[in-house]
């Protein structure tokens, strides 16, 4: 059973929204799910994990501070997040908000790390994005984000 934490920052509930629906997905597929805001989060537990999910809103193109600063302390853990699964949610306030520049901005920290990326072939390609409120087709995408790397995860455990 692959191990999943969703970590999320959410100062008006909807990247916290996205977080329970990206929860739901993995856990659909199985996968033991600890869903966690940033404030609770010790970078040590990154190691725990079988795959990590980050989620934020978007600040001036770039995700929250508090998520930036828990990627700055796991510079202390560099390599030991090698082959773990890496994925990434946004919400903004509006279509041109940045979405995009804030997941990307997650997974080149994954990347560095040299975590695997789960991408979305249809839809969001990136991850999940939200415009307010998550609706009916972020929600969709963000079960869906959960669902593909609860499987892949499973399958770099075996």
């Amino acid at each position: 059973m692959a191990k999943v934490l969703v970590v999320y920052y959410s100062r008006s509930g909807n990247t916290e929204k996205m977080a329970q629906l990206v929860a739901e997905g993995a856990e659909s597929k199985g996968a033991q799910v600890k869903l966690k805001s940033v404030q609770e989060v010790m970078v040590d537990e990154l190691l725990d994990y079988d795959a990590l999910i980050v989620g934020s809103p978007t600040y001036y193109g770039t995700m929250a501070a508090e998520l930036k600063a828990l990627f700055d302390e796991s510079v202390k853990f560099h390599g030991k997040l090698e082959g773990k699964v890496g994925a990434a949610f946004a919400s903004a306030a509006n279509i041109g908000g940045g979405n995009e520049t804030t997941i990307l901005e997650i997974l080149h920290v994954m990347l560095v790390h040299g975590m695997i990326i789960q991408g979305i072939p249809r839809g969001d390609h990136y991850g999940p994005v939200s415009i307010g409120t998550p609706d009916e087709r972020a929600s969709k995408q963000s079960i869906r984000l959960g669902e593909r790397v609860a499987v892949l995860a499973e399958k770099l455990a075996d």
